[in-house]
């Protein structure tokens, strides 16, 4: 199968069938991410697209499911997603789910029909980036969003019935928006009550504008004892929500997860632990995005 750039896709879908439909993403703007720096926005045209499916149906038959990279296959024409969605089922008729990456802009451009209409067809699953519900944040790190205008995505995900795994990102906030970071995120993602959250822990890479300011001083990367106060700060602050917890990214210092409010406790008694010495951290040397 055709891919361009490296791939990228959530850890839960390890074993799906990774399907690239656009290249790279046409926001591209955020300061900490360098996943599709060195590619240029472009749509994969429905010939390549086709070949990718016609080999998937001769080789990828114990495959049930099939993610759509890369960071943008939402913006596309409710015309073109219906087409692609439908050749999906016509080359793989055994697809249990199709899920992929959605960034607010792109939910908020799709009305509720639209959304509906892509869950009757089988998309079971949209992962979207908080990063921070701190608005300050958001705006130092160029999201173009705001708490606000995410959360009312979110909502028009969950409206359609669709599963909704939301990210945040620990350590985004500096040394010194660290707990306003914690407390924002933990409001914002008790409002759009996703049925995951996942939490990584910010690693700045050379090709970005944090990372440069990492390299220069102007962001001062918080240590792990920060970071793991970040945690529990964020999941003590979490209301009224009921959802699958994961802070097990690679990126993590301390991998835990659970399911809320169940297991809300026990996992922050594990985060004393580790702030005590008690359990021992991931090295940075064992630490990957």
């Amino acid at each position: 199968m055709e891919y361009v750039g490296n791939v990228i896709r959530p850890p839960s879908e390890a074993d799906a069938i990774i399907l690239q439909v656009t290249v790279g993403c046409s926001y591209n703007k955020c300061t900490f991410c360098g996943a599709y720096k060195d590619v240029s926005f472009a749509i994969k045209d429905e010939a390549t697209i086709t070949r990718d499916l016609q080999f998937a149906r001769e080789c990828c038959r114990n495959h049930k499911r099939v993610f759509l990279a890369d960071g943008d296959v939402l913006i596309l024409s409710q015309k073109r997603l219906v087409r692609l969605f439908h050749l999906i089922h016509e080359y793989l008729p055994w697809i249990s789910r199709i899920s992929l990456y959605g960034n607010a802009r792109a939910i908020r451009n799709k009305s509720q029909e639209n959304l509906s209409e892509l869950k009757a067809l089988g998309l079971d699953r949209v992962y979207m980036g908080l990063e921070s519900g701190c608005d300050e944040i958001l705006q130092r790190i160029q999201k173009g969003e705001t708490a606000e205008t995410m959360i009312a995505a979110a909502k028009k995900i969950r409206g359609a019935g669709i599963f909704l795994s939301v990210t945040a990102l620990l350590g985004l906030g500096d040394v010194t928006l660290s707990e306003r970071h914690a407390a924002d995120t933990a409001k914002a993602l008790s409002a759009m009550a996703p049925n995951q959250i996942a939490i990584l822990t910010l690693m700045p890479l050379e090709n970005t504008i944090l990372g440069q300011e990492v390299l220069v001083g102007k962001f001062f990367l918080p240590n792990p004892q920060v970071i793991l106060a970040e945690l529990s700060l964020l999941l003590s602050c979490l209301q009224n929500i009921r959802c699958q917890f994961h802070a097990n990214h690679a990126s993590s210092y301390l991998p835990i997860f659970g399911r809320l409010p169940k297991d809300r406790e026990a996992l922050l008694a594990a985060i004393e632990m580790a702030k005590s010495g008690a359990v021992l951290l991931v090295p940075e040397h064992r630490r990957a995005l």
